[in-house]
């Protein structure tokens, strides 16, 4: 599969992981360069142009929050965190912070892959617009509203949270545990249950005809069209 050659920076203070990000990326066939901090980060994302950034989050001196925040106020670069397990921000935090996704360590390479090539896909639509489209469902991120055939459509912040998920990690499948992780936050020790409550009330409110939001039996949902694959 062609990548376009997309130049990647990855901001990775552990040698082991930056070389091991490194050689994966590069046999994908993108272009990599390396920084072993966040200082070292800032000046090569100033100097050079890149089509994505995998920045850690725990470093010396200038934390990978810093670092998104800085990077965030200054180009709309996607920009992809890599995180340990214990920390304890959710996803709905790391996108406040300027992020576009996150991704626990250990991870395996292949869903890396399949989230930057979901970040790759909507980067048009995420950028330029600061809208995102998916068949008659739009979700605004500046008025944090959401409509549908151009009808507004109330929805509590839960369900614009979990629907904002759902879309950009569209035609991943999801498990109840990712959802309540990344949606409900590291914290939440309720049951799984409520994710399946939040799924049929965003239904009922946009896809009353199930023909988008997908339940795949014994593994989670996942949001497509019905043509895809």
């Amino acid at each position: 599969m062609s990548t376009e050659k997309k130049n990647i920076l990855i901001i990775e203070d552990d040698p082991k992981i930056r070389r091991y990000l490194e050689l994966e990326l590069i046999h994908e066939g993108y272009n990599v360069e390396l920084a072993p901090n966040g200082k070292v980060g800032l000046t090569l994302f100033r100097e050079n142009s890149y089509s994505l950034i995998l920045l850690d989050l725990m470093m010396p001196e200038i934390s990978g929050e810093e670092v998104c925040k800085i990077i965030r106020t200054e180009s709309n670069i996607p920009i992809l965190i890599l995180t340990a397990k214990d920390e304890t921000f959710s996803k709905i935090e790391l996108l406040d912070l300027g992020a576009d996704d996150y991704i626990t360590k250990p991870f395996i390479i292949g869903e890396l892959l399949a989230r930057m090539r979901v970040i790759f896909r909507n980067k048009n639509i995420f950028y330029d617009k600061k809208i995102i489209k998916f068949g008659e469902i739009s979700l605004n991120l500046n008025s944090k509203e959401v409509f549908l055939h151009d009808v507004a459509v109330p929805l509590t912040k839960t369900e614009y949270n979990l629907l904002h998920y759902l879309l950009l990690n569209k035609g991943l499948v999801l498990s109840r545990e990712q959802i309540l992780e990344n949606v409900w936050g590291h914290d939440y020790f309720g049951e799984g249950k409520i994710v399946d409550m939040y799924i049929k009330s965003l239904r009922k409110k946009l896809d009353p005809e199930n023909s988008y939001i997908k339940t795949i039996r014994g593994f989670g949902y996942t949001i497509k069209k019905e043509a895809e694959n």
